[in-house]
């Protein structure tokens, strides 16, 4: 197992800002199954990958600790035509079928899968979100030379946001798609980034705000877009920040997902180029980033008592799932299915109480250690 700290410092143009990513780790070669993981997302304590081009119509839920493969869902009426990157909401899996290398493509669509379905069900039923791209106007095939391919796509409030994969200049444009099924031409959004490489998978932290993209250049050589402080769904409107994970080697990443505030999964392609060849693999790291403002994230749907509380925290909410305890730093400290929390362990100060909710949705609220 390999193990590589990688701590970046850059500067904003009126003030010092650290970007922090440690402990990155190599932490499995993936099952010879998913020598070809293009997407991922983590729910129901599983981390959930696909391959990519015209392997099965399935998922796969990975356990993250040992490695096997825990469950296998078929979608139905899906075909794996290019399956690139899986997002979630609240209350649906979105699994992008946008792959596009040739650049000649006219059935991109994604296949929208509800959460409850999914649970309760191997085999499961989609609706299907068609689009294009509204200003694509040539659809001459140009293998691994075009401006219309695409592996990322994130949830963002109400609508889904692809980001393109462009192999002719590198310059990544944002498309807002909408959440529900049907047929649209979609617009990008103002602002692109100079993204030097190819844009392979994306993660949107809601409780941090942050937009995580990762990719490669054209050397094989991986890399973290951080995008943040953005206007509105203009995701690149704000800083976009790169940060190297050379140190990694070759490396075809191809997808990210959170877990929480603060650490992330990635898992990277199998690949043969001689004189170079690697296997898929789980690698993850951590952030430092702070969490958003109790405003921006709380729903009053549950209430914590006593506050301050010195032993024993109730959480009163009859839709409660499970229950996570943040310090300031945004390190999650506790993690618990009881609505009866025993904090005495703890130091006095100030902590972040996230409660999960049975609809996928959670709400936070600051609590004081007495």
């Amino acid at each position: 197992m390999k193990k590589i700290t990688l701590l970046v410092f850059f500067i904003l143009v009126n003030f010092n800002l650290t970007a922090q990513i440690t402990d990155v780790e190599e932490k499995f070669t993936l099952p010879e199954n998913l020598n070809e993981s293009s997407g991922a997302i983590f729910f129901n304590d599983r981390l959930i990958t696909h391959n990519d081009s015209g392997n099965q119509n399935e998922l796969y839920e990975l356990d993250t600790i040992s490695g096997a493969v825990t469950r296998i869902i078929t979608i139905d009426n899906a075909t794996n035509v290019d399956w690139e990157d899986l997002t979630q909401d609240d209350t649906s899996i979105y699994v992008a079928d946008i792959g596009n290398n040739n650049g000649n493509r006219t059935d991109l669509k994604i296949y929208k899968i509800n959460k409850s379905d999914y649970l309760n069900s191997t085999n499961v039923t989609s609706e299907i979100i068609n689009f294009n791209y509204s200003d694509q106007t040539d659809f001459t095939p140009s293998p691994n030379n075009t401006e219309w391919d695409s592996e990322a796509i994130v949830s963002f409030d109400t609508d889904l946001i692809l980001l393109t994969k462009n192999w002719v200049t590198g310059i990544t444009k944002a498309y807002p798609i909408p959440k529900d099924s049907g047929t649209y031409s979609v617009n990008p959004l103002p602002t692109t980034l100079d993204s030097g490489g190819l844009i392979t998978g994306s993660t949107y932290n809601q409780l941090t705000g942050k937009l995580y993209s990762v990719g490669y250049d054209f050397t094989l050589q991986p890399f973290i877009w951080i995008s943040e402080n953005f206007t509105e769904n203009d995701v690149f409107s704000g800083t976009n920040t790169q940060i190297s994970l050379s140190s990694l080697g070759f490396e075809q990443i191809e997808a990210i997902t959170n877990i929480g505030a603060n650490r992330y999964l990635m898992t990277s392609e199998s690949f043969d180029i001689p004189p170079f060849a690697d296997d898929a693999k789980l690698i993850s790291f951590s952030t430092n980033d702070d969490l958003l403002s109790i405003e921006d994230l709380s729903i009053n749907r549950v209430s914590l008592y006593p506050n301050p509380v010195k032993d024993i925290l109730i959480i009163d909410g009859v839709e409660f799932v499970s229950v996570e305890i943040y310090d300031t730093n945004a390190r999650l400290i506790y993690h618990s299915d009881s609505q009866k929390v025993d904090i005495s362990h703890l130091n006095k100060g100030v902590y972040l109480v996230k409660v999960n909710f049975n609809d996928y949705t959670y709400h936070v609220q600051k609590i004081i250690k007495d």
